[in-house]
């Protein structure tokens, strides 16, 4: 918890309970289900909530938008960012239902009433529009783009010095330059070891394309 707290500090109680319970509850439930790398569990709050939360150290939710965490897996970034933005609706998606069983115990565990989620592919859906899609690592820029950006639809919620999403956000690394060509998007891009100058943020990116 103490890498969280170096860089937020106006977490309210409930916040706190809800993100110091996430750890345990990940590591009961990865002997389960593996949703999490294990060896990562030593560094669940840096490399899993911290890095989820780098979208909320760039980007404001507002109430009742709904965003829409495209590849979910065990809840990343969607979990963290439910937690943080407790008015906006998020909704993940993924292919694989054991994992969305371990989201949908996590949140009823931690009392998470934003947050529901769908086993399907993001594809399929139909009969949903969203005014955000986020992602972590889930698939090359093209598709993404591809899938989430019939999911899309257009708003004009401004905030005076806030920066309120209208497109896909997705968490990347490595060298982005061949990936982002073939997308055809031109994506804002962003340094996370700039935002949490940590070692492990180095040449991890958020990139933003926005809805045109």
């Amino acid at each position: 918890m103490e890498v969280l707290l170096k860089y937020f500090d106006d977490f309210s109680e409930k916040q706190l309970q809800q993100f110091a319970a996430l750890k345990e509850l990940y590591k009961e439930w990865n002997e389960k289900i593996n949703v999490i790398s294990r060896k990562d569990m030593d560094n669940f709050y840096e490399h899993h909530v911290l890095h989820s939360l780098s979208i909320a150290a760039r980007f404001e939710f507002v109430k009742d938008m709904e965003v829409m965490d495209l590849g979910s897996g065990g809840g990343f970034p969607g979990i963290p960012l439910a937690i943080f933005f407790p008015e906006t609706q998020f909704h993940l998606v993924d292919s694989i239902n054991k994992k969305l069983k371990v989201v949908n115990e996590i949140a009823s565990a931690i009392g998470l009433t934003n947050l529901t989620t769908q086993h399907t592919r993001a594809e399929d859906i139909k009969n949903r529009k969203f005014d955000t899609v986020v992602s972590r690592a889930v698939a090359p820029l093209k598709d993404l783009w591809h899938w989430s950006k019939p999911l899309l639809r257009k708003h004009n919620i401004q905030i005076e010095g806030a920066f309120v999403p209208n497109g896909l956000i997705c968490l990347k690394g490595g060298d982005l330059t061949q990936e982002i060509f073939e997308s055809g998007c031109k994506p804002m891009i962003w340094e996370i070891d700039k935002i949490f100058p940590e070692d492990f943020f180095k040449e991890k990116f958020e990139l933003y394309v926005g809805l045109r």
